[in-house]
């Protein structure tokens, strides 16, 4: 019901800085967002979570080893995510995806549902 499209990815060299988007629609049920956020996995490792925003709040949260290099923002009037991601390092490389944790309306009432994107790849190296 709600559909997540990523872009942004690509291969970038070490120290460089990139800006992931993701953006959320409906393809005709009324939602509301309660959070998104980015995770992402390295090939033969598990799905991390990387940070998460609080979408009527705003309040942010990072997994530790990316502090303070990658900022996720939002906006609502679009319904996007944004990833910026700075000082890159080849440990960085991944497939990024996005998630949002949404309220959809149906008949009987709000039903809270979590979606992914598709995937989109970062690649950093020399």
């Amino acid at each position: 019901q709600v559909q997540l499209v990523e872009s942004g990815g690509g291969l970038v060299q070490p120290g460089g800085s990139l800006r992931l988007s993701c953006a959320a629609s409906s393809s005709g049920r009324f939602f509301t967002i309660y959070t998104m956020a980015w995770y992402r996995q390295a090939p033969g490792k598990e799905r991390d979570f990387v940070a998460r925003i609080t979408w009527s709040t705003g309040n942010t949260n990072y997994q530790d080893s990316i502090q303070g290099r990658f900022t996720i923002s939002r906006d609502n009037a679009n319904n996007t995510v944004y990833l910026q991601m700075n000082s890159l390092k080849p440990e960085d490389t991944a497939v990024y995806y996005c998630n949002a944790d949404t309220g959809v309306l149906y008949a009987n009432g709000l039903r809270r549902v979590s979606y992914w994107g598709q995937g989109t790849q970062l690649t950093v190296s020399a």
